[in-house]
């Protein structure tokens, strides 16, 4: 039986109503209440590890780029020329020489995001330059990872959200890792955001729909509940032999992680930060995984991983074979989330009634019910009515 931390007793069993699955206009909402108010990660410093080096980053509308510039400081700004809003660099990720060079009519920026130049300036009228930088966005780099925020929101600091995992971590090193693209991934799926996270915020389905994690972990899983934003995971590696190829000599051949605690060198460990981060510790590598909504039936799911500078041979074989090992769960994982999501929209859909394994699922709904209470509500709000009344519940537990 997988292990988890008993919820209290009587708790609400049943989940968010399925019209919160395909609802366009919660959607939106979302975007603007959840997705732009709270911490997104973008990458790791050792993605920009060059001056000119950037990456940039798309999220419910917004647009950002994270780059480094000329006095090695790493900046992130808006996307969004002050022209007339192009995208001042185009590309997914890239470097600038000396300046940004806005594609559309040449503006360009210095790579601390000041004005440097403007075509055609003559045809202006005057125009004090350090008002018409690049317009900056807030940034926290917490063990070499990036988040930006495009708007003031309820969220605490990075580094307070993520703090209780600080002496777990710090063995792994992650700020001196460096990105292994081989293990990286970008898929879009048909599916709302909510399904991602259902079906990763519980291991009761383990057993039944990762035979390969399953040999992994066997009975050595548990799921820690969200708590102030943030869950924990644990999978400590059954040692029985496996039939899974990959599982069976991934065990076999990966080597003592000396850098790490004996605790934790045969362990699988995930953090979550609300409202769309996965940080998985492995003892091979560390890996993320994030889902940014592109509509209310359609995410995009992402992830890489990162790895020692001087990784040993027999590591670098081990983080492939974890690496298949994700992939196949990534799969599976995608027909669960397809196939409850679009069970939402079905005449025979009622609801959900969770596990006590699922407890996870529950208070991860809770944190979306508290900054989005119109999502307790059993059918959808009238067209056009969303925010308003969601507001209005907001008031109403104030008062």
């Amino acid at each position: 039986m997988t292990k988890s931390i008993l919820p209290p007793i009587g708790w609400d069993r049943s989940g968010l109503p399925g019209w919160a699955y395909f609802s366009q206009e919660l959607f939106d909402l979302e975007c603007e209440k959840i997705f732009k108010t709270h911490w997104q990660f973008v990458c790791h410093v050792n993605e920009v590890n060059q001056n000119g080096a950037y990456v940039t980053f798309d999220i419910s509308g917004e647009r950002a780029v994270v780059i480094r510039g000329a006095d090695e400081q790493v900046r992130a700004f808006h996307n969004l020329c002050r022209h007339r809003g192009s995208r001042v660099v185009p590309d997914a990720r890239g470097v600038c020489n000396k300046a940004m060079i806005c594609p559309y009519h040449g503006w360009a920026y210095n790579l601390d995001g000041s004005l440097r130049g403007i075509a055609n300036k003559d045809t202006f009228p005057p125009m004090q330059a350090e008002k018409w930088g690049l317009k900056p966005l807030e940034m926290e780099v917490w063990n070499g990872l990036i988040f930006i925020r495009f708007q003031p929101g309820p969220q605490p600091a990075v580094a307070e959200v993520l703090g209780r995992f600080d002496d777990e971590i710090a063995p792994y090193d992650l700020a001196n890792m460096v990105p292994a693209t081989s293990n990286s991934f970008s898929e879009t799926i048909p599916v709302n955001w909510k399904s991602v996270r259902d079906v990763d915020n519980e291991g009761y389905h383990v057993r039944q729909a990762h035979p390969g994690l399953h040999q992994l972990y066997g009975n050595g899983y548990f799921d820690e509940p969200f708590d102030n934003g943030t869950s924990r995971s644990v999978g400590t590696f059954n040692e029985a032999y496996g039939h899974r190829w990959s599982v069976r000599k991934y065990r076999e051949l990966l080597p003592e992680a000396v850098h790490l605690p004996k605790s934790q060198q045969r362990q699988w460990i995930y953090f979550g930060m609300f409202p769309n981060f996965v940080l998985g510790l492995y003892p091979d590598s560390v890996i993320f995984y994030q889902e940014l909504p592109q509509s209310a039936t359609e995410t995009l799911q992402r992830g890489i991983c990162y790895r020692k500078p001087d990784e040993s041979r027999q590591m670098k074989v081990s983080r492939y074979l974890s690496g298949r090992i994700d992939r196949d769960t990534g799969a599976e994982d995608q027909m669960l989330m397809i196939w409850s999501c679009e069970a939402t929209k079905s005449s025979a859909y009622e609801g959900v009634v969770f596990s006590d394994l699922e407890y996870g699922v529950k208070t991860y709904h809770d944190h979306l019910r508290h900054l989005m209470p119109i999502i307790a509500q059993p059918t959808v709000p009238e067209l056009g009515q969303m925010a308003r009344r969601n507001s209005e519940i907001l008031l109403e537990g104030i008062s």
